[in-house]
């Protein structure tokens, strides 16, 4: 871990949403939300399995149309995007795919060398090698450079996922669900290289999570999605000493046991 103060600018939000709206059918997912993230800033979205977390990260990529309301990333507004600026915009975001999304016929190599290639037509052949060597540095497995995914465990597969979005070197960080299906020991690996990228790259990020020690151990704050709202925002230690019935009951759901 790099030891070093974080540097959050809280005037200067990179993701702005207010008033956020997202219905499919009959069914409304975000009922409203308003949301600032700050540079260098991490935000966890707690809420439990199907709460909107996901949908709210894909209106951020622009993956999805919200229904109303604003969305604006790095000053720009995602819903009046053209396809070119939205697809500029992408290159500024990082996002950690669930599944990490990995190229099961590709090497590391070549899952890490695609994007960077594609995206940057111009780099030499000693570039994208010295940018493959230093992103797998970076996350701590350059021992894997000439593996397959099949090869790796699910901690590994997370950690190259995440290699594979920062070699574009992203402006912001969206996480989706970075410790599911992971043991305790490897999800506490992971947490630490959320925050290392934190502070190595000086990354904003959106950390979408059903898990309490995810978010306490990476967010500077935490939002509580709950019945398509933000039901309360602030410090882990702010929302988790909140005497609210709903916030005791998803405390009690992750860390307390018969």
């Amino acid at each position: 871990m790099i030891e070093e103060e974080r540097n959050i600018d809280q005037e200067n939000p990179v993701i702005t949403i207010r008033d956020l709206y997202k219905s499919f059918g009959d069914l409304v997912v975000l009922d409203g939300i308003n949301l600032d993230v700050f540079k260098g800033e991490n935000v966890a979205v707690l809420g439990k399995s199907g709460t909107g977390k996901s949908v709210l990260i894909k209106i951020i990529a622009g993956l999805l149309k919200p229904d109303s309301g604003l969305v604006e990333v790095l000053g720009q507004k995602v819903d009046k995007l053209g396809l070119r600026e939205l697809q500029q915009l992408r290159l500024k975001l990082g996002f950690s795919f669930q599944n990490s999304a990995l190229y099961d016929s590709m090497t590391i190599w070549e899952n890490l060398e695609f994007p960077l290639v594609r995206n940057k037509r111009n780099l030499t052949a000693k570039e994208v090698k010295n940018a493959i060597e230093s992103v797998l540095d970076d996350v701590g497995l350059p021992q894997t450079i000439n593996q397959m995914p099949s090869e790796l465990s699910g901690g590994q597969k997370k950690r190259i996922g995440i290699a594979r979005t920062l070699i574009l070197q992203p402006e912001i960080m969206l996480y989706d669900e970075p410790t599911s299906g992971l043991d305790p020991a490897t999800s506490i690996e992971i947490n630490n290289l959320i925050k290392q990228v934190q502070l190595q790259y000086n990354t904003s990020s959106i950390i979408i999570t059903h898990d309490l020690t995810c978010a306490k151990a990476t967010a500077d704050r935490v939002a509580v999605l709950l019945n398509g709202k933000f039901y309360i925002t602030g410090s882990f230690e702010e929302v988790f000493n909140s005497t609210e019935p709903n916030i005791k009951t998803f405390y009690d759901y992750n860390f307390i046991t018969n």
